[in-house]
């Protein structure tokens, strides 16, 4: 299990079009992947659960990944958090 604490850059947050991106992404992974933010724990792979968090810019959020594929997946959405999609 990996963890990593992210200070979100994007602007305006994760509104909508880049929460769908980053649902997308991390379904992609085999691994589990929680966010938490406030101690609210939800599931990376959940486009209700990222969207209810309301992550905005500024934001400290957790990143846990627990899998085979763990390490990428903590890499390549943790990239999405602090500077966006690479679209």
């Amino acid at each position: 299990m990996l963890q990593k604490q992210i200070v979100v850059g994007l602007d305006p947050g994760l509104e909508s079009r880049v929460a769908s991106y980053f649902v997308q992404k991390a379904s992609s992974f085999n691994s589990d992947i929680l966010l938490i933010k406030n101690e609210k724990r939800v599931a990376a792979k959940s486009i209700m659960g990222i969207m209810a968090s309301a992550i905005r810019r500024g934001d400290s959020v957790m990143l846990i990944t627990n899998g085979h594929d763990e390490e990428k997946a903590i890499h390549v959405l943790g990239d999405i958090l602090t500077s966006g999609p690479d679209e």
